[in-house]
C-alpha cells in the first residue's frame, strides 16, 4: 500500500510539475520564437504563384533594444512584376495598409521597365515593397553587357522584396521641429575708469 501510494504521489507530481512548468515554457519559448511580422505577410492573401521560395531575415530586438528589430523578405513570382506588384498592393490594401507617397521612396529612382517600387504604413510599421526582373534577367543582362556571347534561356517571372521597419526608426517624411543650441553673443566689455577693476597696487 505504501509504494502504491509513493507511486501516485510521484506520478501526481510529475504531471502538477509539468502543467506548471513544462508547458508555459513551451508555448513562451514558442511565442518568442515567432515573428508576428512574418505572419501578418504569410497573412496577406497574395495568390500562390507570387509568394514562391520565400526567405525570411530579420535583425536587432524585437522590443527595440539598442535598436528596433528590421524585417526583410524575400520571394519569387511565377508572373511578370507589373501583375506580381499589383497583387500584394491589393492585398496589402485588404490587410490595413495604407499606400505611403514620401520623398525617397525609392532612395533611386527605379527604372518603369524593370520594376516597381511602392511604401506603406500601418500602425507603428513602414513597409517597402519592391518588384522587379528575376534573377536570371539580371544574369543575362549582365552576361550581355560584359560582351559575352548568351544563349538566349527561357527566363519568366519576378523578384519580391519587402522590408518592415518601425515609424520611430524610419526618418523619411520627417522634418526638425525642435531648434538647435543658438549662442548669444556676450555683451561688449567697454572701457572704464571704475577704480575697482583697477589692479591693487602692492605694498611697498
Amino acid at each position: 500500500m505504501r509504494t502504491q501510494r509513493r507511486l501516485r504521489v510521484g506520478v501526481l507530481s510529475t504531471l502538477a510539475a509539468l502543467v506548471l512548468f513544462v508547458l508555459p515554457a513551451f508555448f513562451g519559448v514558442k511565442a518568442m520564437s515567432s515573428d508576428p511580422v512574418f505572419a501578418s505577410l504569410d497573412a496577406l492573401n497574395v495568390p500562390s504563384w507570387a509568394a514562391q521560395k520565400t526567405q525570411d531575415q530579420g535583425s536587432n530586438s524585437r522590443w527595440c533594444f539598442l535598436d528596433c528589430r528590421f524585417r526583410e523578405r524575400i520571394a519569387e513570382s511565377e508572373r511578370p512584376f507589373q501583375e506580381t506588384s499589383e497583387a500584394y498592393a491589393g492585398a496589402l490594401t485588404a490587410a490595413g495598409w495604407k499606400q505611403w507617397n514620401v520623398a525617397d521612396c525609392p532612395e533611386t529612382p527605379i527604372n518603369k521597365d524593370e520594376g516597381a517600387y511602392t511604401c506603406w504604413r500601418r500602425d507603428e510599421l513602414t513597409l517597402d515593397l519592391y518588384v522587379g526582373l528575376p534573377g536570371c534577367m539580371v544574369e543575362q543582362t549582365s552576361t550581355v553587357a560584359e560582351g559575352e556571347d548568351a544563349a538566349p534561356a527561357e527566363c519568366e517571372g519576378s523578384t519580391v522584396s519587402i522590408k518592415v521597419a518601425y515609424t520611430i526608426t524610419d526618418q523619411r517624411g520627417k522634418t526638425e521641429t525642435t531648434p538647435g543650441l543658438t549662442g548669444v553673443t556676450p555683451d561688449a566689455v567697454l572701457p572704464t575708469d571704475d577704480p575697482l577693476l583697477e589692479p591693487t597696487p602692492e605694498a611697498s
